[in-house]
């Protein structure tokens, strides 16, 4: 592979993959830039303590304290989306993030509203299982450089 550059983050899938693997990829670069500006949005109003997230913890009675923990959460979920190395791992913690927020919609919100967390439930599962390979490189370079590490630059291609 190729040096990478840092503006990198989002590059083509390997061309010796298949069509359906290629377009399948692409697929899901474009859902976690979706996904990471949908949360950003969210993390924002929470951080911002916008009256419509205010008024949601208000109804739910949690602090103010759980709201910009949770804004907190997914901003660094969404940064982390767009950082090819971390993808998988904030999928992974984003999938708990979402499930919760399905639970709280369920149980102390509007339940027609937890459609929309537990999708994008599954779709963090499969950005998790397509990032698989950079989870086990990222978990390699935290652990020392025992198995399998990128090559110096590597990481910013996958």
């Amino acid at each position: 592979m190729s040096e990478a550059t840092p503006s990198a983050a989002f590059t083509a899938p390997d061309p010796a993959a298949g069509p359906r693997r290629r377009t399948a990829a692409v697929a899901l670069t474009g859902a976690r830039a979706a996904l990471a500006l949908f949360l950003g949005f969210s993390a924002v109003a929470k951080l911002v303590a916008h009256e419509s997230a205010v008024a949601s913890f208000d109804r739910m009675g949690w602090s103010s304290e759980a709201m910009y923990t949770i804004g907190g959460l997914e901003l660094a979920g969404a940064v982390a989306l767009l950082i090819p190395l971390l993808a998988g791992v904030a999928a992974i913690a984003l999938a708990g993030l979402l499930a919760g927020a399905a639970v709280v919609q369920l149980t102390l919100l509007d339940p027609p509203n937890a459609v929309m967390p537990a999708l994008l439930v599954v779709l963090v599962v499969m950005i998790a299982r397509d990032r698989r390979e950079g989870t086990a490189e990222l978990f390699a370079l935290l652990r020392g450089g025992r198995g399998r590490a990128p090559r110096s630059g590597q990481w910013m291609n996958r």
